[in-house]
Order: structure tokens, then C-alpha cells, then sequence
């Protein structure tokens, strides 16, 4: 096999991270998966990820009809957006989505104005590019404990809630290891310590944050004793009970910081430095000199994240509302 082209990284046991390009290098990873000549993506970034993905099947010696799937995790841009015109370049895949998610790759409308909410046009342009939908006649939905046979790899789902009710994740037999879009939480390689392994923290972007929701798909996830997590942010990493117990303990300090501020003035500004401060202060217990430069590279999370936090705590009290009412 010729040289590998360098945003592609065989990671053994026929799996590929593909690095989209997005935002910055190894930020975003769509994975190919080869089994007896066949092929499938899991997740695959944004619609400036194309030409990866088409290089990836060529530096491999696969044909556009060799790949089988397309399976998105789930239908947050970065990676579920290139699916329409990645799908449109592979005439024998089928794409299996979420039930909750499949209506929203078939007409992206509503992607689109959601993703255009948070970002702003010039962002949504520059980062996502033309957004378009899958032929609805190609596209088929997953429940939770089916499996697909990649060749003669089986490939097994479950739903998995917490960052999105649109979530599943893929229990890969082979490699035992799961792709797992953003439940399993987001792990920059910028971070890794020697002797330490890596540092990971959980992910909760508007708009559907359930913190018990997440808490019971990461025990369902580590009940299958997996040896490795393949991140969407950001590639393989192993040791995932480790990881699952600093991704709890996050989550419940956030939490509590939910809790705290809840009805703080300028309560957006101060989830968003609580945030801040806790990513900093977890960092540095792992080993990491934490810097300016080192908070830049968590800005976008931690933006994202006070706006989900806040979400959930508006949730709370609309549905204490309501039930008062009741």
C-alpha cells in the first residue's frame, strides 16, 4: 500500500480517522471502517470533508461502490453535514441515522437554521459551507440493539441520549471499541501527558442536554468492557473506564455550577468562566500547563457548553412551571 496521505491514520483492525480539516488539525475525525473489501464512513464532518473522504477511499484502493454505509451518529454539523454530498458520490451506500435524526438529513432546513442561531451566517458559511439533503428512498434508520454486517464485521447500535436525543453509537466487535460521536465526552490530543493518557470532559452544546440521560448511556457503553473510544474529538483513545470516571466527575462539578448560578445576573457570562475555570483547574491536575494558548483551544467548548447548561436549567424551570400548574 502507497504512503497514506497525511489526514489519513490507520489506527489497526481495518480502521481509518480521517481528519475533516475542521476548525483545526485533529479536531474532527470521520472514521472508514474496511472489512473483506467493503467499506463504511462513521460520521463525516462537513461538507469541505469531501475531498478527504474521496482520497481516503482512493489512497486505499477502494471504489465509491465498495463503500456499503454511511452512519452519522448523529445530526450535529460536524458530523452528519457532508452526508448529502457525500452520499451523492457513492452510488451503492445506504445511510443508517438515528429514527429522530433521519427527517433532518433528509431536508436540512431545520439543521440550517438552527446551526445559523448559534453561529451567524458568515460562520455557518465559512465552516459548513452549502448544506444539502439525502434522497430519503437511500436513507434508513437504526433502534437500539440492531446490527449491521459490514462483510463479516458486525457492527451493533445503541441509543445513547445525553448530548442529543438523535445520538446513537456503534459497538465495533472487532476492534472492541465504540464510536461515539459526542457522548463519550471530547479529547484533544493537544492534551495527552505521558504516563497520564488523556484528558477528556464532557459535551453539552444547545439544545438537548439531559445530564441522567448521559450518565446512563456512558454506564451502558462501559458495560461492554471496551478496550478503546473512537472520538469524534478526537480519535482512538484508549482506557475508557478511566475516561468515563473523569467525564462523571465533570459532569457532576458542572452540575453543581448549574445549580449555583442559576439565577445569576449576566448568568451566560458566568457559566461561561465557571466553565472555564473548571476545564483549567482539571487540566492542570492532569499535568497540563495550562495557558492562554492552552484556554483558546477550549473557547468554542466552552461557549457552547455554558449555552447547553443554560438550556437545561431553562428546561428545569419551564417543567417546575408546569407542573405547578398542573
Amino acid at each position: 500500500m502507497s504512503l497514506l496521505p497525511d489526514y489519513l491514520e490507520d489506527l489497526g483492525g481495518g480502521v481509518y480517522a480521517v481528519d475533516t480539516g475542521f476548525q483545526r488539525p485533529r479536531f474532527d475525525a470521520a472514521y472508514l471502517l474496511v472489512q473483506d473489501g467493503r467499506a463504511a464512513f462513521v460520521d463525516n464532518g462537513t461538507n469541505h470533508a469531501l475531498p478527504r473522504h474521496l482520497g481516503a477511499l482512493d489512497a486505499l484502493g477502494l471504489s465509491r461502490d465498495a463503500v456499503d454505509f454511511v452512519i452519522p451518529t448523529h445530526v450535529h454539523l460536524d458530523h452528519a453535514g457532508c452526508s448529502g454530498v457525500l452520499m451523492r458520490e457513492l452510488p451503492a451506500a445506504t445511510l443508517w441515522v438515528h429514527p429522530r435524526g433521519a427527517k433532518h438529513l433528509i431536508d436540512p432546513s431545520a439543521l440550517i437554521e438552527s446551526a445559523l442561531a448559534v453561529y451567524g451566517p458568515e460562520e455557518m458559511a465559512r465552516s459548513y459551507g452549502t448544506i444539502v439533503g439525502v434522497d430519503e428512498a437511500r436513507v434508513r434508520t437504526t433502534h437500539d440493539g440492531m446490527d449491521l454486517m459490514l462483510g463479516s464485521r458486525r457492527l451493533h447500535f445503541i441509543d445513547t441520549p445525553g448530548h442529543a436525543r438523535h445520538h446513537h453509537c456503534i459497538w465495533d466487535e472487532t476492534t472492541r471499541g465504540w464510536f461515539t460521536g459526542d457522548t463519550f465526552g471530547i479529547s484533544y490530543r493537544d492534551f495527552d501527558v505521558p504516563g497520564r493518557g488523556a484528558w477528556i470532559k464532557p459535551t453539552h452544546p444547545p439544545t438537548q442536554f439531559e445530564p441522567d440521560a448521559l450518565r446512563e448511556s456512558l454506564a451502558r457503553m462501559v458495560a461492554f468492557d471496551p478496550q478503546c473510544v473512537y472520538l469524534t474529538h478526537f480519535g482512538r483513545v484508549p482506557d475508557p473506564r478511566r475516561l468515563a470516571r473523569q467525564i462523571l466527575q465533570l459532569l457532576d462539578e458542572v452540575i453543581d455550577i448549574g445549580h449555583r448560578q442559576r439565577r445569576a445576573p449576566d448568568r451566560h457570562a458566568v457559566l461561561r468562566d465557571e466553565l472555564a475555570a473548571l476545564y483549567a483547574a482539571s487540566l492542570r491536575a492532569h499535568g497540563v500547563d495550562v495557558t492562554p494558548a492552552t484556554m483558546e483551544l477550549l473557547s468554542m467548548d466552552v461557549e457552547l457548553n455554558a449555552q447547553g447548561l443554560g438550556g437545561w436549567l431553562d428546561r428545569q424551570d419551564r417543567e417546575q412551571a408546569r407542573g405547578a400548574s398542573a
